[in-house]
């Protein structure tokens, strides 16, 4: 596949986000108008395992070659047109081997990494850009280690990837939870009741801290603090005598705990990264706090309304700063690999764009600081430590 510069490959893996569709556009449109070709690989890493050798590209169902045309019809969209998977090519079961390496690949679980590294090199792909959160962007780090050129792009609404202090996503997941909650209000007041609101966030809470931030709640309850059930009953129980419209509103984060418990899930199945899914805590919280209210209100049970926002604030168009920093990042990783650069990660860090070693994304985990960013006794953000902060409040480097 000749081309005056190179190939560059896209992926996106993980959950989907607003923006996905932007930065892909940016990144194609400014490659061609320097001379490269761009291909984009279907379905994230499961693209890369699934490719078939013996076949032309041109009748690969994992890829296509990108163009003006193709990327500009959907940039101003939501989700991706990739598609995205979960896959970790160094992890794959028996059962999801691709058939035509059945016979090569037989153990329980298997690292199929020199099948990517060879279909990368069948592209003809000089340098891929995967577009992902933490763990999708793990194994792009595997993939640098392997020798192979990568450039990453940081996406996840959660926010919580290494090494940058803003991901893709996370502006129109923050946007959409206030705005939902902004509206589910006006039932928990006509009712008078409490609301719980459950939203995304496995490890970091960043997705609760920063609406309840903007005052869409008066409490929230987050991964990295576990919290007593009967104090938030009678914080919320006095926050609700306090409000006009006699209510109160908290924001639990799908990886919340209760003080001497552990993360609910949903099932025991797992993901390609050992992930269980998660989601309940909410339902629970909610149980609890209605049975705890009596104890609080005069003996008068407090109704509750409990909603799990979970995808919708993850679908549909971005907003305004999903639409813009997913341009710059695109564009920024282009002057990258013009540059002769890899293994490197297109990051923000105090309100600048800039790019650090792509390994930052394996080196730590970035969660909610809790001495600066939360009060764990009144279970909501700190609001007196502002000053030199960045846009969005909290950092990686906290």
């Amino acid at each position: 596949m000749a081309s005056t510069k190179g190939v560059i490959g896209i992926l996106t893996g993980g959950g989907d986000v607003p923006g996905l569709n932007p930065a892909i556009r940016a990144i194609t449109l400014r490659a061609i108008r320097e001379g490269y070709q761009v291909i984009g690989i279907r379905k994230g890493w499961e693209g890369l395992i699934h490719l078939d050798r013996d076949r032309p590209i041109a009748e690969q169902d994992y890829c296509q070659v990108l163009t003006g045309e193709i990327v500009d019809k959907v940039g101003r969209t939501g989700g991706t047109f990739l598609h995205t998977s979960r896959t970790q090519p160094s992890k794959i079961s028996k059962k999801d081997v691709p058939p035509h390496l059945a016979d090569v690949y037989t153990a329980d679980v298997n690292d199929l990494t020199p099948e990517v590294v060879k279909n990368l090199d069948y592209l003809g792909i000089d340098t891929l850009i995967p577009i992902g959160g933490d763990d999708t962007l793990s194994y792009g780090v595997r993939l640098h280690d392997q020798g192979c050129r990568v450039i990453a792009i940081p996406k996840t609404m959660d926010n919580d990837v290494p090494g940058t202090d803003y991901c893709i996503g996370f502006s129109t997941c923050v946007t959409r939870t206030i705005e939902l909650c902004q509206q589910l209000r006006t039932s928990a007041g006509s009712h008078e009741r409490f609301l719980v609101v459950e939203v995304f966030g496995r490890y970091a809470g960043f997705t609760a801290l920063l609406p309840t931030l903007a005052g869409a709640a008066h409490r929230c309850v987050i991964p990295e603090y576990k919290f007593n059930i009967e104090a938030l009953a009678e914080i919320l129980t006095q926050d609700r005598d306090k409000s006009t419209s006699k209510y109160a509103i908290v924001v639990v984060s799908e990886g919340a705990m209760f003080e001497g418990g552990e993360r609910v899930f949903e099932g025991s199945a797992v993901d390609n990264y050992g992930h269980k899914k998660l989601g309940g805590i909410g339902d629970l919280v909610a149980a609890r706090l209605k049975e705890l209210s009596p104890r609080y209100n005069r003996g008068r049970e407090v109704g509750v309304i409990n909603q799990r926002l979970g995808y919708i604030v993850r679908s549909g168009s971005p907003d305004a700063l999903d639409s813009i920093a997913p341009v710059v990042f695109g564009n920024y990783a282009l002057n990258l690999i013009l540059a002769g650069k890899s293994g490197r990660l297109v990051a923000v860090r105090n309100g600048n764009y800039m790019d650090v070693d792509l390994k930052e994304v394996t080196a730590s985990k970035k969660v909610v600081n809790l001495a600066q960013h939360y009060n764990t006794e009144r279970m909501r953000p700190d609001y007196e430590s502002f000053e030199n902060k960045p846009l969005f409040i909290t950092s990686c480097e906290d």
